[in-house]
This record gives C-alpha cells, structure tokens and sequence, in this order.
C-alpha cells in the first residue's frame, strides 16, 4: 500500500482559502482541517457564556468573540476558532491581517466526546504558547461541569473543577463571577 501525501499549504494559502470557504477550517502547521459542526446543546453554552460574559464586561476595555473570530497562534503556526475568547481594545491583528486576532486574554472551548480529549491537550498546550493567554474554561455540555485552569506562572496552572448549579466560578483574568446556574439554565440534560 502506497501512501498518499498530505497536501500541505502556506499560512497564506490557507487564509486566500479560507476568506471565500463556505465551512470554517483550523490551519495547523500547513495543514488545513474542517472544523465540526455543534449541537444545539453546545450552541446554547456558547450563547449563554456570551450573554453573561458581555453583560458583566460592558464599560471595560475587553472585547468578546464566539466561534466565527480566527485566532493566531504564531509559536505553533495555528489559526484557530476558538468557542469563546476575550481579548483586550484595542484589539491587536496579525500583522497584515484584519480578521485574526493574536493576544486573548480568556478563552473558553464547549467540551463535546470528539473534541474533549483535544481541547485539555493538544490545544491547551498551543494556547499556553500566547503570552497573553491567562485563563482556559472547559464547558461539559453533558452535565454541569466546568474546568478552570487560570496561570500562575511561567509553566504554572490553577486548575479547579466546579459541579453543582449552585457553583460561582471567580474569573480572575476578567473581575468577574460566572454562576453555573445562569450558564447551564436553559440546558437540558
């Protein structure tokens, strides 16, 4: 059996593509990779952690993003969709760019059974090249669970775990509180 090579593209390639692409796609290190579609569960988090998100953030400094914002990830040559990211105005651009932002703050990911084992790993670990980058959340989206990972320092996370409704977690990175009961309200399990 012969195998096939992998067709591998430029970072320029990649966005001349993806600005007309009907589907969004993560570029990783010349690869380009279909991203999946969500359920209306995951949609639901994502628009819940939004609402909450813009309404306690509003007057401040800092721009929230969902699903359809490209990040950059230069130490990893990755541009990405992460589920939800805050970053701060004014908002920084890769260079040449007007559609990928380079330096989040805050980003969360809606944890589904293909992606979870990718979003604590392999991704964590390309997020924790920003140095921007100082909180990860973890939304399950099969129960009220949710993960918190907020930097200490050089190669240093908190990590901390939150499973009942009744559960506010503290968002450092942002000076705010996000209760589960709001973010899991309209969720049923």
């Amino acid at each position: 059996m012969v195998a096939v090579p992998v067709k591998t593209y430029t970072p320029e390639e990649y966005l001349e593509l993806e600005v007309t692409s009907t589907t969004r796609n993560e570029y990783r290190d010349g690869e380009i990779i279909p991203m999946a579609g969500g359920t209306p569960t995951h949609n639901e988090l994502i628009g819940a952690l939004t609402v909450i998100l813009r309404l306690a953030l509003k007057g401040k400094p800092l721009q929230v993003f969902v699903t359809d914002q490209r990040l950059w990830i230069p130490d990893r040559t990755i541009h990405t969709y992460p589920d939800v990211m805050v970053v701060p105005r004014p908002i920084l651009l890769q260079e040449g760019r007007k559609d990928s932002v380079i330096q989040p703050i805050f980003i969360a990911e809606i944890l589904s059974s293909s992606t979870k084992n990718n979003d604590r790993g392999e991704k964590f670990a390309d997020y924790r090249t920003i140095p921007s980058f100082q909180e990860y959340l973890l939304v399950d989206q099969t129960k009220p669970h949710v993960e918190q990972y907020i930097k200490q320092g050089a190669n240093q996370w908190l990590f901390t775990e939150f499973d009942r409704l009744e559960d506010r977690v503290t968002l450092p990175s942002l000076g705010m509180e996000l209760s589960l009961a709001d973010l899991y309200a309209e969720v049923e399990f």
